[in-house]
């Protein structure tokens, strides 16, 4: 990933979060036939391994999860809050007009070398883990033990468990660091007007930070 220095972003704790908050990410693995790339919801267990643990589940029916038996990396990408950025918000465009649009984001990206299981007791406590995450902000969860457990003990076995330590992390966070102070407040500005159309409060807030 092209990162310039100024949009590099190294803290764990902010490259975790970006994953906690935005768990969809796509799975990207190269095989004989090419390219392949699947949507996943992952959970990160952060105090694990040295950049922390990623699991998910993926159904059997989808081939893919095959290509993970042999493979020796993949690749996870995260895609945090993102948004157009116009010229019009920018003060120096009324001074100079040497001023272009861009888009403003935040991304992480994730290698390590995954590995496939069907054990039981391992898809259980992620099922419950990743529903528990999940449910836990509503007044009243939904568990997975609300469900008939023959139920769920034949969904299980329509599933397959991944678990990829992470081996490298990467971020990028392009929030219009490289402008100056004045341009970078009639980004914030723009994005948080009512009327804008371009209206994008979680990156306004930031390019705030």
């Amino acid at each position: 990933m092209y990162t310039p220095a100024s949009f590099r972003e190294c803290r764990p704790e902010r490259l975790h979060d970006l994953i906690v908050n935005h768990p969809l990410g796509l799975l990207v693995t190269h095989g004989v036939n090419g390219l392949e790339v699947s949507p996943v919801p992952f959970l990160l267990y952060a105090d694990e391994g040295n950049h922390g643990v990623l699991r998910a589940h993926m159904a059997k029916a989808n081939p893919h999860w095959k290509l993970l038996v042999d493979q020796a990396e993949c690749l996870i990408v995260f895609q945090g809050p993102e948004g157009y950025v116009t010229p019009s918000w920018y003060p120096s465009k009324t001074a100079t007009h040497r001023v272009v649009p861009t888009w403003n984001y935040a991304t992480v990206q994730v290698w390590g070398n995954p590995r496939v299981t069907e054990e039981a007791a391992w898809l259980r406590r992620q099922l419950d883990d990743l529903t528990s995450c999940h449910e836990r902000p509503r007044p009243q969860p939904w568990s997975v033990g609300d469900a008939p457990a023959e139920y769920i003990t034949n969904q299980m076995k329509a599933i397959i468990g991944i678990e990829i330590p992470i081996s490298r992390i990467e971020g990028k966070w392009k929030m219009s660091q490289n402008k100056d102070q004045a341009d970078r407040e009639g980004v914030i500005n723009g994005m948080r007007a009512d009327a804008d159309p371009h209206r994008n409060i979680p990156v306004a807030n930031l390019v705030d930070r």
